[in-house]
């Protein structure tokens, strides 16, 4: 079921990268997942959307990467 709802919701370069995200993050994979289907469901989709539109909203979601600073002594 949520395979065919995010079927219609990406176009076939987005879906591969989807898949990929999967394979590497499964956490970040099932967040774009569940933003993608509530917002198809509140009507905010209404076209497939584009690799390139997939990745400003795995921007969105990610965490910001952490800074990590050391202090030779």
């Amino acid at each position: 079921m949520r395979q065919r709802v995010l079927l219609s919701l990406l176009d076939p370069e987005a879906r591969q990268r989807l898949t990929n995200i999967r394979l590497v993050k499964p956490d970040l994979a099932a967040a774009v997942e569940n933003y993608l289907i509530s917002a198809a469901s509140s009507g905010r989709l209404n076209r497939p959307l584009s690799d390139a539109e997939l990745k400003q909203i795995l921007l969105s979601i990610q965490q910001p990467k952490r800074d990590f600073k050391f202090d030779r002594r």
